[in-house]
């Protein structure tokens, strides 16, 4: 949607030819008859949409059409934000995006006012430049509903950084009990399975995932909670969220999941 809507700053009229209602497919047809690549584009989307189209009429219309499974299979589900942004989402995929918006910023003066966004000599050539990062990605898994859960757990980025705790075990690392709080099966009080789901929780959200991002982790850095205590050991992380910066600092007691009698 924001790649569409920086083509769609003030491009010409004439550009958009006979598809006004649909200015980035005219802004691509256009494009493609003196672009290859942009051409391929064109012959891809216009094949994805005869595609859902034929999928909307075997789903409306002949109910011996929904039954043979092989038929409906082949033709890609896509949502209505995808169909919305075929076109960008497309050459996206296709990992030509880039180029495509490239070769706009080189011809824009054939497409755009002076003052349109691509037509800058700054800010044209930085958004193809963005799009290099993105086009080089492998769109193959797309996130679910609970992609939230399906994260990296934090026994395995833990593993990753290759972090050992400090008490000294000598079995083999593949033997270390697996990060976090195991509930003690010996007394079923409710606090203690309430205490153990605490921790257990706030020791998952050192993980990475959608909503913040791990960019250090340090363990055994010792913190003195008061003059009269020892320093004690802990993972130390840093977290960057959309808008902040986070410093945790955790226990090696509590990530291995022994705290025993430790306040």
């Amino acid at each position: 949607g924001v790649v569409e809507a920086c083509l769609l700053h003030m491009l010409k009229r004439r550009a958009a030819g006979f598809l006004r209602t649909d200015k980035i497919a005219a802004l691509f047809t256009k494009i493609g008859k003196t672009y290859a690549i942009a051409g391929d584009i064109c012959t891809k989307v216009q094949e994805l949409q005869q595609q859902v189209e034929s999928r909307k009429n075997q789903l409306n219309g002949q109910e011996s059409l929904k039954r043979q499974g092989s038929t409906t299979s082949k033709t890609p589900v896509l949502t209505p934000q995808a169909i919305k942004h075929i076109w960008v989402r497309t050459a996206l995929i296709e990992k030509v995006l880039d180029k495509i918006v490239q070769y706009i910023v080189d011809n824009c003066s054939k497409y755009y006012e002076k003052e349109a966004l691509l037509a800058d000599p700054v800010c044209g050539p930085i958004l193809a430049s963005l799009l290099v990062g993105p086009c080089a990605l492998e769109y193959t898994k797309l996130k679910t509903t609970d992609h939230y859960w399906t994260d990296p757990s934090a026994d395995e980025l833990v593993q990753r950084h290759r972090i050992h705790g400090v008490h000294g075990r000598q079995d083999s690392p593949s033997k270390r009990p697996a990060l976090g709080i195991r509930k003690r099966h010996s007394s079923g009080s409710t606090s203690e399975d309430r205490f153990a789901a605490s921790a257990r929780e706030y020791v998952e959200s050192l993980h990475q995932n959608s909503r913040t991002h791990l960019l250090y982790g340090k363990n055994n850095v010792l913190v003195q909670p008061k003059d009269d205590l020892e320093a004690i050991p802990g993972y130390l992380s840093l977290h960057q969220s959309a808008d902040s910066l986070t410093l945790k600092w955790t226990p090696n007691q509590l990530m291995n999941g022994t705290l025993g009698d430790s306040e």
